[in-house]
């Protein structure tokens, strides 16, 4: 005999090994027990999944579960055998005879869970067979996928209502983590869902920390962030396969073991991607949004949005795969304003109106979060209808480190104006981009079309750029004195509040955006540098090009030389960021510039610069990607081949490729110095460098009577400055 509803809790430690519930969950539960019909809203890692797996067990009958995604099936099937569920799924990564072994067992009755897709399902000869294996709860899994104003809409999860008129005394159960009111309502309507008990959780993940991080030099960031983590796993979503592949591979080879997924591989290989990030065999899966529905691995401890998210409900969604153990997550989103503009572009080529409308809405709203000076996470429970309690949560980049404001009131009513002074003069809206280009005075056919070089607010705006006016007017617009109009996404008008604002000239104070800095082209003039070995560093030029008879500037412009004259390059990679630094000059003369401003700084000290975008990087978080011919030593280096193996595998010395393992230490790469001594040389070249310092090399390589060659000292010293 099964134990009745009230007979929980045992089941719940023999099978899942808990003591107690999760909020809400028991109450779902009974009420599935009881034959009612439940809309659930849990957020990630709230326990979702239990709520359908523990009716299964409490009574006879099977239980259906309507799942999107093979992964998520094979994910949550193998959990549940794994704690000793009769439970199987029934999808096309299964060959034929496997197929029918199924089939077999559940017209025998020896399965209590039925994972399969809504396609599946809607087959009549599937139909069935359903009718005839005694089901008694159909639970529809990540149910915002039925809504077209959810971020995962699929189109054949409509389907599923007719389930009803098949089954019409087994209940339903709709569960989804993300879900604004709207989306609910679509839910419960398309689904058929009579008289739902409706159980909504609070959104908030008070362990997740939110950050929103200006965009520049994107995977240099990333691999800075990841290294500083070094046993921890986690999620980088990026927005196209192109992006996560490349990712994948820049960073393994960077010696961060990280695996592709997304929707172009092969079911085999996104299997065997997921199989070892689940496994911690890969500590980072590089993904689009195909990855992650589902998934049940509690250690992750970030997530980090590459690109830009298209919504909100997806990016709450992806983030809370963080954290799901309840241990502290981070959540860190790349934010620059062009991604939204590639996303625009996206949207206009979609042929449905109603399809372009929700995406441009949406989209806005996304990129209003990441604008947003407020507490993050007041913005993300707010999209969701829920209040927190708290001005600030004290866990996110807003509440930690506010945001500089400054007076913004001119340049308010100056764009408010233009946007009022070209509906008046055209009878027509425009888009933020063109009002930007009417406050630039940009002289564009539109402009000259419409006679818009005749407004007042003509040119009136060139003490900003046009990235900061762009920034200005989506922040007027989340103040509410602008509207984005919902037929057009991209056309403004003033609001009421907006007009009053005029006419009072009341004071508007503004926020510094997050942006990406913009990259302008300078005079050589405009950059500032260290004036003295720039000097040093012409005349190297100088007698380099003599030698090679060639022009000085063939070599390098005199901005190159300003800008290692400014950065102060110590390793390859830093100097192939220079500009005008190819791989053919880096390999050329990188040793030779390199050379001369480590004797520059060996004589002066370094000088600091910040007023213009040429920022020296300060050097704990200079660590940065290696270049691909070091990174090609690192791979071989892995391997397992030796120093004088890869040497000769790649036709240069030995020295060079010591060079290489030298550089990718001080990038973070952890290198044991056992591998490259024994204990007395250990004790023998520690002395030497403590008696003659670490400054120059030749000192301590007599010292040792040159019975260590200048490639492996530079290795040590590597090590040991990566050790401070």
């Amino acid at each position: 005999m099964k134990p009745a509803a009230g007979e929980l809790l045992p089941l719940l430690k023999q099978y899942f090994g808990f003591t107690s519930f999760r909020p809400l969950q028991e109450e779902i539960i009974r009420d599935a027990l009881a034959g009612r019909d439940v809309f659930a809203l849990l957020p990630t890692g709230g326990g979702k999944s239990l709520c359908f797996q523990l009716p299964a067990l409490a009574r006879d009958g099977l239980t259906v579960v309507v799942s999107p995604l093979i992964a998520l099936m094979k994910d949550q099937v193998d959990a549940l055998q794994a704690a000793g569920v009769a439970a199987t799924f029934l999808n096309s990564s299964l060959a034929p005879e496997e197929g029918r072994r199924r089939l077999r067992g559940l017209h025998q009755g020896e399965y209590r869970l039925l994972y399969a897709a809504p396609e599946r399902l809607m087959l009549s000869g599937f139909l069935a067979d359903l009718q005839r294996w005694n089901v008694r709860l159909i639970a529809i899994d990540e149910a915002h996928c039925i809504s077209e104003w959810g971020h995962d809409f699929r189109p054949e999860y409509r389907q599923i209502a007719d389930l009803r008129a098949h089954f019409p005394n087994v209940p339903f159960m709709a569960l989804t983590a993300t879900a604004t009111e709207r989306v609910r309502a679509d839910i419960v309507g398309h689904l058929k869902l009579r008289d739902p008990r409706r159980y909504v959780a609070s959104f908030n993940r008070p362990n997740l920390t939110y950050r929103v991080v200006a965009k520049s030099k994107p995977y240099d960031q990333l691999l800075d962030f990841l290294r500083a983590r070094r046993r921890e796993s986690g999620i980088v979503y990026c927005s196209s396969r192109k992006a996560v592949e490349r990712l994948a591979t820049n960073l393994t080879e960077d010696g961060v073991k990280a695996q592709p997924y997304h929707a172009g591989l092969t079911p085999a290989q996104r299997a065997t991607h997921q199989e070892q990030f689940l496994r911690d065999d890969v500590r980072v899966i590089c993904a689009t949004i195909a990855f992650g529905m589902g998934i049940n691995k509690p250690n992750v401890r970030f997530v980090v949005h590459y690109d830009l998210p298209k919504n909100l409900e997806g990016y709450y969604q992806e983030t809370g795969r963080a954290g799901r153990d309840g241990l502290p997550g981070e959540c860190v989103l790349l934010f620059s304003p062009g991604d939204a503009v590639k996303q625009t572009q996206f949207i206009e080529e979609k042929t449905d109106p109603q399809e372009q409308q929700i995406a441009r809405e949406q989209l806005q709203q996304m990129v209003h979060y990441a604008e947003s000076a407020g507490c993050r996470r007041v913005e993300l429970l707010r999209y969701f209808g829920e209040t927190f309690s708290a001005e600030a949560c004290g866990a996110c980049d807003n509440c930690l480190s506010p945001r500089a404001t400054f007076n913004g009131t001119v340049a308010a009513q100056k764009l408010l104006s233009c946007v009022y002074r070209i509906r008046e003069k055209s009878g027509f809206g425009v888009g933020l981009n063109h009002v930007v280009e009417v406050l630039t005075g940009a002289d564009t056919e539109r402009i000259r079309k419409w006679g818009h070089t005749e407004l007042s607010t003509y040119g009136i705006g060139k003490e900003h750029g046009r990235t900061e006016w762009a920034a200005i007017g989506r922040e007027l617009t989340r103040l509410g004195f602008l509207r984005q109009t919902a037929e057009k996404f991209s056309v403004l008008e003033v609001t009421r509040e907006g007009l009053a604002m005029l006419k009072s000239r009341q004071t508007v104070m503004l926020t510094k955006p997050v942006a990406a800095p913009q990259t302008q082209s300078q005079r050589v003039g405009d950059i500032a540098c260290d004036e003295a070995l720039f000097d040093r560093l012409r005349e190297l030029r100088k007698r380099l090009a003599d030698q090679l008879n060639v022009p000085a500037y063939i070599v390098f412009s005199d901005v190159a030389l300003r800008q290692m004259a400014r950065t102060y390059p110590a390793t390859q990679n830093e100097f192939a960021r220079i500009s005008g630094v190819g791989e053919k000059k880096l390999h050329e003369f990188g040793a030779a510039f390199l050379g001369e401003i480590a004797f520059h700084l060996q004589e002066h000290p370094r000088q600091i610069f910040a007023d213009d975008s040429f920022v020296a990087p300060a050097p704990a978080s200079a660590r940065g990607s290696l270049g691909d011919s070091a990174r090609e030593t690192m791979r071989q280096f892995r391997a397992g081949a030796s120093v004088a193996e890869i040497a000769k595998n790649r036709d240069v010395t030995t020295s060079t490729i010591y060079g290489h393992l030298a550089e990718a230490i001080e990038r973070g790469e952890p290198i044991a110095a056992e591998a490259f001594f024994n204990v007395k040389e250990l004790a023998d070249i520690a002395g030497a460098f403590n008696r003659h310092g670490f400054a120059a090399l030749a000192p301590v390589h007599e010292a040792l009577g040159g019975a260590v060659d200048y490639g492996r000292l530079r290795v040590f010293r590597a090590i040991v400055n990566a050790g401070k």
